[in-house]
Formats: C-alpha cells, sequence, structure tokens
C-alpha cells in the first residue's frame, strides 16, 4: 500500500474519497490521476478504519463494494476490535504511512486520524467532507485553535488532557509546512487559511453514476443526530418532527446512522412517519430515488451536498432552523452560532424555514 493512501471511518466519507478521485480521473477512479504534486503516483488505496456502530458498518460494507467496482483497493481493518486492535492497526499501518505521498482523512478531529498524523508527517495532505466538522475543521486551523468538536461543551477532561499532545501534534501536520501541501476537498463554503488549497466537490461522481430520481408526490424528512450529541431535547425535537411532517405532507423520515432506536420508534409511532435507514449515504440513496418533491433537513450537510446531487431534477430542498427554545442547557455555548452558520450559508436553491 503505497503512493496515495486514505483513511476513512464512515460512509460519508469513503462517498468523497470516490469524488476526489473522479475529479484527478474522471476516466475511472483507479488511473493514476494527474492534477497535483503526488499525483503521479501509484492508483489510490483505501483503508477503512471501521467503527463498532452496526449502521456504520453496514453503510461502510456497502461503500466499500462500490469503491472496489470502480477499481479501487480497499482494505477492511478491524481498528476498533478489542484489546490490540490499536497495537495491530498501527503496525500494519506504519509502513505505507511512511511511503505515502499523499494521504487523505476525512475526519481531522478523528482520535484515531489523530494519532496516525504523530506517527508520519505526510508529503501531501487532502482533507475530504464528513459532515460539517469540515467547517469547523477550516475556521480552527485559521485560528490556531484545539482541534475540538463544536458540540463538545466545557474544559479539557481527563481523556483530553492525556491526548492533548496528540491533538497538538496532529494540528501542526494538518497544516501546511515547507514542502507539504494541504487541500480541503469539499461541498461547504469553507475559508481556507493561509496556504491551504480549496477543491469544489460537485458531486460529479455521483450524478454520473445514478439517477436521476423517480419523484413522489410528497416530501421526506432527513433526521439528525443533535439529540445523541447532547445539543437539543428529544421531547422538543419529536414535536417539531411531528409538526414539519404535518405542514410539508412528509410520509418518510430518514435516519441518520448515529441515531438511536428508541428514539425512532418514538417518531415512528407518534408522527406516523415511515422511519426508513438508508443503506447508503443519503446523496446516493437521494440520486438513486425514488425520493419525494421536497426534502426538508435540519442543519446538517445535506443542505448543501443535496442541492448539488440533485442538480436538475425538480427537488427542492429545505432546511429548518434550530431555535434556540430547543437547545438543552448543557449544549455547547458555540451550538447555535454554528447550527445557524450551517443554514446561513446554505445553497441559494435551499428554502429556509422557521419551526417554533
Amino acid at each position: 500500500m503505497t503512493g496515495q493512501l486514505a483513511f476513512v471511518e464512515s460512509p460519508v466519507q469513503l462517498l468523497n474519497v470516490l469524488e476526489w478521485a473522479h475529479t484527478r480521473s474522471p476516466g475511472g477512479c483507479a488511473a493514476p490521476p494527474t492534477g497535483g504534486p503526488a499525483d503521479a503516483a501509484s492508483p489510490l488505496t483505501v483503508v477503512v478504519l471501521s467503527p463498532t456502530d452496526p449502521m456504520s458498518r453496514g453503510q461502510l460494507r456497502r461503500m466499500a463494494q462500490l469503491a472496489r467496482d470502480e477499481g479501487l483497493a480497499v482494505h477492511w481493518q478491524e481498528a476498533r476490535g478489542g484489546r490490540g486492535a490499536l497495537v495491530r492497526t498501527l503496525r500494519r499501518l506504519a509502513g505505507p504511512l511512511r511511503s505515502a505521498e499523499r494521504v487523505i482523512i476525512g475526519d481531522p478531529f478523528s482520535r484515531y486520524v489523530q494519532l496516525l498524523l504523530t506517527l508520519f508527517a505526510p508529503r501531501h495532505l487532502t482533507v475530504v467532507d464528513d459532515g460539517t466538522a469540515t467547517m469547523e475543521f477550516a475556521a480552527r486551523l485559521g485560528s490556531g485553535e484545539r482541534l475540538v468538536r463544536w458540540h463538545r461543551a466545557g474544559g479539557l477532561g481527563p481523556r483530553e488532557l492525556v491526548l492533548a499532545p496528540v491533538t497538538a501534534l496532529a494540528r501542526r501536520r494538518l497544516a501546511p509546512a515547507g514542502s507539504r501541501t494541504v487541500e480541503v476537498f469539499t461541498s461547504l463554503p469553507v475559508e481556507a487559511p493561509e496556504g491551504v488549497a480549496v477543491t469544489g466537490n460537485g458531486y460529479a461522481w455521483t450524478r454520473s453514476r445514478f439517477g436521476p430520481p423517480l419523484l413522489t408526490g410528497g416530501a421526506d424528512l432527513v433526521g439528525t443526530s443533535l439529540v445523541e450529541t447532547g445539543v437539543v431535547d428529544a421531547d422538543h425535537y419529536v414535536r417539531v418532527v411531528g409538526g414539519l411532517a404535518r405542514a410539508h405532507g412528509a410520509t418518510r423520515y430518514f435516519a441518520h446512522r448515529r441515531e438511536g432506536a428508541g428514539k425512532l420508534h418514538r417518531i415512528a409511532v407518534e408522527t406516523g412517519l415511515q422511519v426508513v435507514r438508508p443503506e447508503l449515504p443519503l446523496e446516493l440513496v437521494a440520486r438513486r430515488g425514488p425520493v419525494g418533491r421536497t426534502i426538508v433537513s435540519f442543519p446538517s450537510t445535506v443542505v448543501h451536498t443535496l442541492p448539488l446531487a440533485l442538480a436538475g431534477t425538480g427537488v427542492r430542498v429545505a432546511v429548518c432552523e434550530v431555535a434556540p427554545a430547543w437547545l438543552r442547557a448543557t449544549a455547547s455555548p458555540r451550538a447555535q452560532g454554528f447550527l445557524s452558520g450551517v443554514t446561513g450559508t446554505a445553497a441559494r436553491e435551499v428554502d429556509r424555514l422557521e419551526y417554533g
């Protein structure tokens, strides 16, 4: 495993690695790219640092097969598979990391990725989207702040204190320095720090491989993990979902892969919505169809990605603002501003909704 090496931990990361490879080699992901300082290297190899939750693993298995169908080499690594998994993973990846000309990562906030970055200094680095974390990463890299997710409240806990040296070194290696280049491949509006190149992700691979979808007459709702991350009150969230369903004639609720089974059961019972656990990232599910003529989402990456993936199909995307009253008392002080920023920077084609 040499040349170009990608580390992915979620289905969306793997989708965006495929999109990145497509922009470098539109004729096929596995063909040698031609657009950057490391792009004469051998074809791209993807290493899946497998998560533990079943939904993510299932989607990743299916995405891995799509990547193999595109000609990419995909290695499944049980990086969290019990005692000794970390040591085995580091031992297996040490050689490829040292020889990799370009490294692609999806989540710069991942402790696993940060640990890998302390073992080597990549010659060239690409960060692909893994949700709205890309916006936060660009902002924190530019300001020199710690790489801590926006929804984390409070100061440094015991675990963060132990890992602080790792995070600090990883942040330095995620920044351009000397001959090292850093690229952010994104569908989101980011302000690049000095020396960081931004490449737009227009979901060209997705549109070339799937669809256009058959449109149904109703609306679909897109779920969020804001309850699971401790940002939004669960009772309020379920009430709002029911109200949105009635207002827009929605019949389906596409669950986020991190949403809990108890909450989803409650949504199905109290709102009458059909809860759907997508087998692939929503961009692919929507593009393949069938899909509602209107898609209503809370502030998340999909308000930026779906208009690109569904361009020219006639699907309307709307984003529902998260009101301050929805937030839990323990939510991070930065939560409201960050969520408003996600909504405010959505594409012009996205309608903005308010719901009390």
